[in-house]
């Protein structure tokens, strides 16, 4: 009589369902349930929401920002600009290389429009100006020998002088004299220079799409020689009149010339590279830079001096100077279809949809009236319970359904 085989170890067999549920756990797929509610508000409030986010990302997101690009903002640029025309004041006619500063031609540069002219200063010995504080006095006990204002316009000698018009008296000064309100006479050259042209040329770079362009069309009939920048039918001209730069930005000429102020003129490049170069076009803009409405910093001056020798002795003329400096900005931003940009935003797109079910699980579940009912329904609740003669316990990677035991949800068929 053959021997009976063994029975297999209870241990063998829990280590068998120990494997099979954890491998499951690689391989099996798992997919949420989906309860339907039929309530109308509560669905047309999750329509509603779907639809809002659905309108977002594609009116806003993938149109108007343009999200499925790759972009570039600053492009690489560079500014040439060469002034012409001719004015005259009440003493002399003025050209290019004198009321151009400085004469380079680069993107930021002055046009002077009014001048007040301090000739023939020596270095000697005169009266103080008046401008400065602390220079009145009435005896030479006043002024103090050797001080030096940071503001004034030399070294005090100690005496008191009488000043260049009137009864007054200052601090004599040891400097450049006459100082410069004693004896400067002004000049107003702005007759003309509404008429001044301004050729702006410029041209950008994007390096990360290899994309170059400039705003000047590329011709050879003399085009530049005759044309003025127009938006509609010479765009790629970028000859500026003064007078027309100043009237875009809202400023009125003759107040400006003789205050100064700084009129900023905009170039924006913003390009759509899926499309054809030629849609890619420079847009000008207009506008003042400086405070114009805070009287302590508004306006535009500066002063140089021209030097000369007059029998053997130094001597320069001051002058102050206001005009209208131009300063020209360039900015854009360049984009193209990119596959990487494009899937991360559809990515959120899909994933932002699902704000819909949160927002509608949560009135659901706060609002309602039968909360616990939906509750009960939503999830499942179970109970672990132990079983006996089972060896050792099962892995943690998947809970065997012999271990657990589902609660009767209560209320389902009211739903």
């Amino acid at each position: 009589m053959a021997a009976a085989e063994p029975k297999p170890r209870a241990g063998a067999a829990a280590a068998r369902r120990l494997a099979r549920g954890c491998w499951s756990a690689f391989w099996d797929y798992e997919t949420p349930k989906v309860i339907v509610v039929k309530n109308r508000r509560l669905g047309v409030v999750y329509r509603a929401v779907q639809l809002f986010i659905l309108l977002y990302f594609v009116w806003y997101v993938f149109i108007v920002q343009k999200s499925y690009q790759d972009s570039e903002t600053g492009p690489e640029s560079s500014v040439i600009t060469k002034v012409k025309g001719i004015t005259y004041s009440e003493r002399k006619v003025w050209d290019v290389e004198e009321y151009v500063k400085p004469p380079e031609g680069g993107s930021v540069f002055s046009i002077i429009t009014r001048t007040e002219v301090t000739p023939s200063q020596t270095l000697g010995t005169c009266p103080e100006s008046m401008r400065v504080s602390n220079a009145s006095c009435d005896t030479d006990e006043d002024c103090v020998a050797g001080q030096l204002d940071m503001l004034g316009n030399g070294l005090r000698t100690g005496r008191c002088v009488p000043y260049y018009q009137g009864s007054a008296k200052t601090c004599e000064v040891s400097g450049w004299c006459p100082v410069e309100d004693g004896a400067s006479v002004s000049q107003f050259l702005g007759k003309m220079a509404p008429n001044f042209t301004i050729l702006i040329k410029n041209s950008i770079h994007y390096p990360k799409f290899q994309f170059s362009k400039g705003n000047i069309e590329h011709r050879k009939d003399g085009y530049l020689k005759r044309c003025t920048f127009d938006e509609a039918s010479d765009l790629y001209c970028p000859i500026f009149k003064l007078g027309f730069i100043v009237e875009r930005a809202g400023e009125n000429f003759t107040e400006l010339a003789h205050t100064g102020g700084v009129i900023g003129v905009i170039i924006n490049w913003d390009c759509d590279l899926d499309l054809s170069a030629s849609k890619c076009n420079p847009k000008y803009s207009f506008r003042r830079l400086d405070p114009k409405h805070v009287p302590a910093s508004s306006g535009y001056n500066f002063r140089f001096a021209k030097y000369y020798k007059v029998n053997g002795s130094a001597t320069r003329t001051l002058i102050k100077a206001y005009g209208i400096r131009i300063d020209v900005i360039v900015h854009g931003q360049a984009g193209k279809f990119s596959l990487i940009p494009t899937i991360i935003n559809l990515a959120t797109a899909l994933t932002s949809i699902g704000v819909g079910s949160f927002l509608c699980d949560w009135i659901l579940l706060t609002f309602m009236n039968k909360t616990k009912v939906y509750s009960h329904k939503k999830f499942d609740k179970m109970a672990d319970t132990p079983q006996q003669n089972e060896g050792p316990e099962l892995c943690a990677c998947e809970p065997s359904r012999q271990d657990s035991t589902l609660t009767d949800p209560r209320g389902l068929a009211q739903l």
